[in-house]
């Protein structure tokens, strides 16, 4: 049953599904260093994100998923950008964009739910662990006066745990008159438990006022660009995309998912304007696909995929991968393509130095029960940092 507290909330500021991101979740820090996680719900496809077409056994195995070969961005001797990330190869090339191959949590069973619980909450098996890591690295910053308050029926697990934070869904309702704003606002003025939810949400409500929330991937770019730049607004967000199950017809469906993501990003980085130059993006799936094509223009549930850093603070223009190879022998369970680096390290690692914390003590509080790999290090410009 939903809170008193939540319907609230919603009567405040409305809930709606986006097209590829039902919420945006947000916790507010003292810093101008901004940190960004952008989960991609249902395995995407990291061979066909980042295609290794120097692989010789690549063509042969993808050839009717990708088409012309040479389309798209080519990075390096061993692997090409699909077409569709068109900024994203543009952010490459301006040394922007990171790219981190055959990586993988430390799942392995392919279900759905379990491989984003894992991923989410940093345990070394699902639900091993309550909180998320998102939520236990804003318990490493100094923290903020002002705490974020829920205001969406749920937030993600990796923003679960004991610091409050917020969510927040665009509606494609009309927005609430003034008026009626007024008039509840008298009436909860003197409850003590509703005033200062209400209050919280109306804070909530006024910093993305001055952005069109529309369902679009643009809009919702903008619209976190528009919480991040406000000089009381949060410093670390969420957003959850979906869409990224591709089990037929994958050629155009994840064109198509990846040109949203795209226009979000570049939505996100023209809307933080300055700000971009202190910010990471951290894109990543909970598990990879096959590396065959099955019979209905798609793939399966895999393994390893591919991850990526985007921003201005990203140490950029490179792929960071111990390619094993697409051959028979080099396969993971003979069907998919074997991890060879833990996303564990990638998101320490990004993730400490981003906001300019210990990394070892980021790798050991965030994935405690999980990876020995030491955080991975130089993803970030750190001459680009300022507190």
């Amino acid at each position: 049953m939903i809170a008193r507290r939540q319907l609230l909330a919603h009567a405040a500021l409305g809930a709606g599904a986006l097209f590829v991101a039902p919420g945006l979740a947000l916790a507010t820090v003292p810093t101008e260093r901004r940190f960004v996680f952008i989960i991609q719900r249902g395995a995407a496809d990291g061979l066909d994100i980042l295609r290794p077409t120097g692989d010789p056994a690549f063509t042969a195995l993808r050839g009717g998923l990708i088409g012309d070969a040479a389309a798209g961005t080519k990075l390096d001797a061993m692997f090409t950008l699909h077409p569709s990330l068109i900024e994203v190869g543009r952010m490459y090339g301006q040394g922007q964009a990171l790219f981190v191959h055959a990586v993988a949590s430390p799942y392995r069973d392919r279900s759905h739910f379990d491989g984003q619980n894992v991923l989410e909450t940093g345990g070394a098996r699902p639900y091993a662990v309550r909180d998320g890591w998102l939520n236990r690295l804003v318990t490493m910053l100094p923290r903020s006066s002002d705490e974020a308050i829920a205001i969406a029926a749920t937030v993600p697990t990796a923003l679960r745990g004991p610091v409050q934070v917020a969510s927040f869904a665009p509606s494609a309702l009309p927005h609430a008159a003034d008026d009626l704003m007024t008039r509840v606002t008298a009436l909860y003025d003197a409850d003590p438990q509703l005033h200062p939810v209400w209050q919280a949400a109306l804070e909530t409500r006024g910093l993305a006022a001055d952005v069109a929330a529309g369902q679009d991937p643009a809009s919702l770019g903008r619209l976190t660009a528009s919480f991040l730049t406000k000089s009381n607004g949060p410093r670390i967000a969420m957003l959850e995309t979906l869409g990224w199950d591709t089990h037929s017809a994958q050629k155009g469906r994840l064109a198509n998912q990846l040109k949203n993501l795209d226009a979000m990003l570049a939505a996100m980085r023209d809307g933080l304007g300055a700000a971009w130059a202190t910010t990471t993006v951290l894109v990543a799936t909970e598990f990879g696909r096959t590396v065959a094509v099955n019979g209905t223009g798609g793939t399966d549930h895999g393994t390893g995929s591919v991850a990526m850093l985007v921003g201005g603070a990203v140490k950029g223009g490179r792929v960071v991968s111990d390619w094993p190879g697409l051959a028979p022998s080099k396969l993971y369970q003979a069907r998919d393509l074997r991890p060879t680096s833990a996303l564990d390290a990638l998101i320490a690692g990004a993730a400490a130095e981003s906001l300019s914390l210990d990394p070892e003590r980021v790798g050991r509080d965030l994935f405690v029960q999980t990876t020995s790999d030491r955080p991975m290090s130089g993803l970030i410009r750190t001459r680009s940092m300022q507190s």
